[in-house]
C-alpha cells in the first residue's frame, strides 16, 4: 500500500476546530527562519477557519528554552493546542545533539503530562540552506506542516472526547 502525498491528504480536509485557540511557541534564535516558519503555521491555520483572535505567537530565546515555556503555556489551560517552533542548525561542535535533544524531549513530556496536541515544527538541519529550503513560502513548509497535523490531532480529540 502507498502512502496518500500530503498535498492529497489534507487538500478537502475538514476539520473540527471552531473556537480552538491555539499558541504558536517559537524560538527567537534564528528569527529569520523561525518567522517563514511562523507565516506557514498561521496561513495554514486561517485557511482551515481558525480565526486570527484565536492564535498566539509567543516567543522564547531558544529552542532549549522551548518545554520549559511549553509547559508553562499548557498548565495555564487556555489553549487547546501549541505549535513548537524552532530551528537548530548542526555547527561544529555537539551543541547541536545536546539542544536538539532536550527541545524533542521536553516537548514530549508536555504534550504526555499535558495531553495537549503539539505540533512539532522544530527544524533540525545540517546548514542554512536546509533550513531555508524547508521554510519556504510554499506546500513543504515545515510550520505548514506541523499545523496540519495539529489541527488534525485537535479534532481527534474532540472526537475522542464524544
Amino acid at each position: 500500500m502507498t502512502e496518500t502525498p500530503k498535498k492529497e491528504r489534507y487538500a478537502a480536509a475538514r476539520f473540527d476546530v471552531y473556537g480552538a485557540r491555539f499558541c504558536i511557541l517559537a524560538a527567537r534564535f534564528n528569527e529569520t527562519i523561525c518567522d517563514k516558519l511562523i507565516e506557514g503555521a498561521i496561513r495554514t491555520l486561517r485557511e482551515h477557519g481558525v480565526r486570527e483572535a484565536d492564535i498566539d505567537v509567543i516567543r522564547a530565546p531558544g529552542a532549549f528554552e522551548l518545554p520549559l515555556a511549553a509547559q508553562r503555556i499548557a498548565k495555564g489551560g487556555q489553549y487547546e493546542a501549541i505549535i513548537a517552533v524552532a530551528t537548530i542548525i548542526r555547527g561544529g561542535t555537539p551543541h547541536f545533539e545536546f539542544v536538539s535533544g532536550a527541545c524533542t524531549d521536553g516537548l514530549l513530556r508536555v504534550t504526555l503530562d499535558y495531553q495537549l496536541p503539539l505540533g512539532f515544527c522544530v527544524l533540525t538541519t545540517d546548514d542554512v540552506q536546509q533550513a531555508v529550503d524547508r521554510s519556504g513560502d510554499n506546500d513543504d513548509n515545515k510550520g505548514r506542516e506541523a499545523a496540519l497535523a495539529t489541527l488534525e490531532m485537535v479534532s481527534l480529540f474532540r472526537e475522542l472526547k464524544d
